[in-house]
């Protein structure tokens, strides 16, 4: 976990989207516990609220889930249902628009992935 925030977004979803980067990364499993608001608390410095709020999101949303007493855990099916969340915002975060630019300069299907196997494959 990093505790630099940007100052673009809010840290509230900040925490959230480290939680979710844990889970999709293998780092917290499903049935794993993870970090307490108390801990992610201590570790970022920041209101306990703050904190709240993006677990809290998490919890709504079927990611994660209280024991009572116990904690929070990595519910079942959470990290397919994140890649699932994830790979529909990259499409309308990047590719919708990537692909009507490409339309309008001409730019060709094949063309579209002639370049992103060079980028790819340039490391960039």
């Amino acid at each position: 976990m990093s505790n630099g925030f940007d100052s673009n977004k809010p840290i509230f979803l900040q925490v959230r989207e480290s939680i979710e980067d844990q889970i999709v990364n293998n780092q917290l499993k499903e049935g794993e516990q993870a970090p307490s608001t108390n801990q992610l608390v201590d570790f970022y410095k920041i209101n306990h609220a703050t904190v709240s709020k993006g677990v809290n999101q998490l919890v709504e949303e079927g990611i994660l889930f209280k024991k009572r007493g116990i904690g929070m855990f990595v519910a079942e099916g959470a990290k397919a249902t994140l890649i699932k969340q994830r790979k529909k915002s990259f499409v309308d975060n990047y590719v919708k628009g990537l692909v009507m630019e490409a339309e309008k300069l001409g730019i060709t299907e094949e063309e579209i992935i002639a370049l992103i196997k060079t980028t790819k494959g340039s490391g960039n």
